[in-house]
């Protein structure tokens, strides 16, 4: 689609005339309606504005004129993944995974390697396959290549550091130690669970990227422990194979 199809689309989807998109973009009808007739195209401060608006990315405004690959961990990038800078804006540069609220999960290649291998090591790419494809590809990356200029000099790290030994401080019955945590997004692992009075309820943000792991009981086979935490909770539950009957162990403000 063409850029001019695709602002008619977003603002007829979301309900919007072109006099009320004007006044929230602060624009005149006029401005808007040369828009959708293709015959100028919003400036950047503009462009920026409509991304908010409609929450999508300038690069799908524009036609998807760019193919979008997060600068960390070199996976292909639509909206829906997209890391979101500390003002909630869109960065059309990074995944959530690596990029969340305008800090970067990770600051140790390797360790990012071992978490993208698991989700791509498959028949047709074998995990040696993956693990040499990665470690090729990253150190082209800008994030890698500008490591000393981007990262935050260990402190993501140091707290993430500190929520692992809160978390095994609590001392779960039949949950390992754990080593490490990854990031998570939400909507992936935000699980349903069954309160005490009967009710359901959920804990997560499907947009907000935590971190987290997954540990197998040390005493129930198929068990899996599942820790979740930021700097507002820790949340720890259960769950047998694929999420199923999860039950939620313990939630505790930090």
């Amino acid at each position: 689609m063409e850029t001019k199809e695709i602002l008619y689309d977003l603002r007829t989807k979301h309900g919007l005339s072109q006099d009320e998109l004007a006044e929230k973009l602060f624009v005149t009808r006029q401005a808007v309606s040369r828009w959708e007739n293709g015959d100028t195209v919003p400036n950047t401060d503009t462009l920026k504005l409509l991304s908010g608006l409609y929450n999508v990315s300038i690069n799908t405004l524009l036609g998807a004129p760019r193919k979008l690959i997060c600068q960390c961990c070199g996976m292909p990038l639509d909206d829906a993944i997209i890391g979101r800078n500390t003002d909630g804006t869109l960065n059309e540069d990074y995944c959530r995974w690596c990029y969340a609220d305008g800090t970067f999960t990770y600051s140790d290649m390797d360790e990012l390697i071992d978490v993208c291998v698991r989700s791509m090591a498959n028949e047709a790419c074998p995990e040696e396959e993956a693990r040499e494809h990665l470690k090729q590809t990253l150190p082209r990356l800008d994030y890698w290549k500008r490591f000393d200029e981007l990262s935050d000099g260990g402190q993501f790290e140091a707290f993430k550091k500190q929520l692992v030994d809160e978390i095994n401080a609590l001392h779960i019955e039949g949950m390992p130690r754990l080593e490490k945590l990854n990031a998570l997004v939400g909507s992936y692992v935000n699980l349903i669970y069954r309160l005490p009075n009967g009710t359901y309820a959920q804990f997560l943000d499907d947009g907000t990227t935590y971190l987290g792991n997954q540990l197998e009981s040390e005493i129930v086979d198929g068990l899996c422990f599942g820790v979740l935490a930021n700097m507002d909770f820790i949340l720890i539950c259960t769950y047998e194979a694929d999420g199923a009957n999860p039950e939620l162990l313990l939630y505790k403000k930090r």
